[in-house]
């Protein structure tokens, strides 16, 4: 039987997906992290098929999201997009930390992924710690520097966001050490799976396609980097991503 915890990691509200007598057993970890304006009961479906598969699934809450929502404005929210994505990495060490604690990480195996703004998280991710053992992007972009610009430029220009040209570039600046497509070095030949829609128009499908034509050629095993395009489909994940998610970890972790 599959069970549901509700459990604060240091702070912050999550929900553990495990089978039920293996609560307190060493298994391998995948923290998954959802998107904007969503929350971590969102994922409670790829949640379900890992944990069938013998893995504990850990969901957080963003800043601002879930749990943590009454916390700030829809306007705050949108404003703060850049520092939700950094406070997600910097948590993702403390849910680590957490695990590691109590001895419920088995053997270092260690997942991470995320929906959209999650999957933006995923690829930071990546650049900050080695201990991540595989990873999947669904509709997110490594590259998140040009992201940033093409979002504020769009922003601004709607006059939905106000920011200097001081304030944005002292943004990409610090956004730069958590961008992926300029550190391709640091994915290490780990596994590496990405779904993207081709009609996205929330983050665009070239990114994360360019970004793996680019890493693909620096990967020695094939199949341990993958590319799943999905036509005709915009920004929402689709049954066929949630599967393909799961056979992912279930072969690479």
């Amino acid at each position: 039987m599959i069970s549901v915890y509700k459990e604060y990691i240091k702070n912050i509200p999550s929900l553990i997906v495990v089978e039920a007598n293996r609560k307190v057993e060493a298994l391998p970890i995948i923290t998954y992290f959802h998107g904007f304006t969503s929350a971590k009961e969102h994922n409670l479906p790829l949640a379900y098929l890992l944990a069938e598969k013998g893995y504990r699934v850990v969901l957080p809450d963003s800043e601002y999201h879930g749990e943590r929502e009454i916390k700030a404005s829809s306007e705050t929210r949108q404003y703060a997009f850049w520092e939700i994505i950094i406070q997600n990495v910097n948590e993702l060490k403390d849910i680590k930390e957490y695990l590691d604690g109590k001895g419920l990480v088995q053997h270092d195996r260690f997942g991470v992924a995320g929906t959209s703004m999650g999957g933006i998280t995923t690829s930071a991710a990546l650049t900050q710690y080695t201990w991540i053992k595989s990873a999947a992007v669904l509709m997110g972009t490594p590259k998140i520097t040009a992201y940033a610009k093409a979002l504020v430029d769009n922003l601004t220009k709607s006059g939905d966001l106000q920011i200097t040209e001081e304030q944005a570039n002292e943004l990409y600046g610090k956004l730069e050490q958590y961008d992926l497509s300029k550190q391709l070095e640091k994915l290490n030949q780990r596994p590496l799976m990405f779904w993207h829609g081709d009609k996205d128009k929330v983050v665009p499908f070239d990114h994360s396609y360019t970004f793996y034509e680019e890493a693909s050629r620096l990967y020695k095993a094939t199949d341990t980097i993958k590319f799943l395009k999905e036509s005709n489909r915009d920004h929402k994940v689709s049954r066929f991503a949630v599967l393909e998610t799961a056979k992912w970890f279930e072969k690479h972790l």
